[in-house]
């Protein structure tokens, strides 16, 4: 668990989500902006999506039940574990991970490879050559838009395919969840809730579209990773308790002078009044995420290093949480 994040002397976080004319589906100036108890599950790819599942299960399992958390933030694969957690109990989704057989390796790029070869490159070319946050977001969706004129059209509706498949319940739940989202047409920052007017499963399929842009109406949307950095905890401010659950260790690919590292954003929160806690990957498991986060055949794994962890640190943080 790691929880000292240093004061920072950075643009505070929500100057730089504070802009006007975002879409009408953004939920941000709806939702309200305290309460007891927030969840921030951050992106991580596949092997953090299955980490995620099994930190809460190995606290649920220890005796500490995160799920009913006031407010729940998801982005990208933190965006598939909060609706996951919505639908079916943290053991159910541990056991289906730590079981799940991985998909044969057949030489041929999967649809969520295929229209993305070289997205990382591509991106930290982006990310290094962005004047800001604003600026870079702008450039990740007109690059993303560039990439949608070249394809086939069907990204959409296979890929909502693939998400579909992977929520136990695809309606969204009454207790706040949101889901974190950019829009590629505009670069604005956007985060989904149920009074969006979309189902859960685009939301969610929005959030985690890091090579092609998803289609929802008029909009087309990018990975909500690009909105802040991976956790988007500046969405849990003025909540009592924050606990984040980090599958990139708290880490951006942003540069430092920015000031949207988890660090910073923690540090914002605890001057707000927030208590935090985080948890991330422990150092040995590193090799399970970062280049190997899409390597299906890790997820067990993975899923197995993170039980562990909640099972450890269900004790220390049981007064923290309830």
């Amino acid at each position: 668990m790691n929880t000292t994040p240093s004061p920072h002397t950075a643009t505070p976080l929500n100057q730089a989500v504070s802009e006007r004319n975002r879409p009408r589906l953004d939920a941000t100036d709806r939702m309200g902006a305290d309460g007891e108890r927030a969840l921030v599950l951050g992106g991580g790819g596949s092997t953090g999506n299955a980490w995620l599942i099994g930190v809460i299960a190995g606290l649920f399992d220890a005796g500490l039940d995160v799920t009913a958390a006031d407010r729940t933030v998801g982005t990208s694969a933190g965006s598939t574990a909060a609706a996951q957690i919505a639908g079916a109990t943290p053991t159910e989704l541990y056991a289906a991970t730590v079981a799940a057989v991985p998909p044969p390796r057949t030489g041929a790029a999967s649809p969520r490879r295929s229209p993305a070869a070289g997205h990382m490159d591509r991106t930290r070319r982006i990310v290094e050559d962005s004047a800001d946050i604003v600026d870079m977001r702008r450039r990740l969706g007109a690059a993303a838009l560039d990439l949608d004129a070249t394809s086939d059209g069907s990204w959409t509706t296979r890929w909502r395919d693939i998400v579909a498949a992977r929520l136990p319940d695809q309606r969204w739940p009454q207790r706040s969840v949101l889901i974190t989202a950019v829009d590629a047409q505009s670069g604005d920052p956007v985060v989904f809730d149920r009074d969006s007017g979309i189902d859960l499963v685009d939301a969610v399929a929005a959030s985690c579209s890091s090579g092609l842009p998803y289609r929802i109406g008029d909009h087309l949307f990018i990975d909500g990773g690009y909105r802040i950095n991976a956790e988007n905890a500046d969405l849990a401010d003025g909540f009592a308790r924050v606990l984040v659950l980090s599958p990139f260790g708290g880490r951006t690919r942003t540069p430092a002078d920015w000031g949207l590292d988890l660090a910073a954003q923690v540090a914002d929160l605890r001057t707000h009044g927030s208590r935090v806690e985080t948890i991330c990957p422990t150092d040995d498991a590193e090799h399970l995420f970062g280049a190997n986060a899409m390597d299906y055949s890790l997820r067990p794994t993975a899923a197995r290093v993170g039980h562990d962890q909640g099972r450890a640190l269900a004790g220390s943080l049981a007064d923290f949480w309830t």
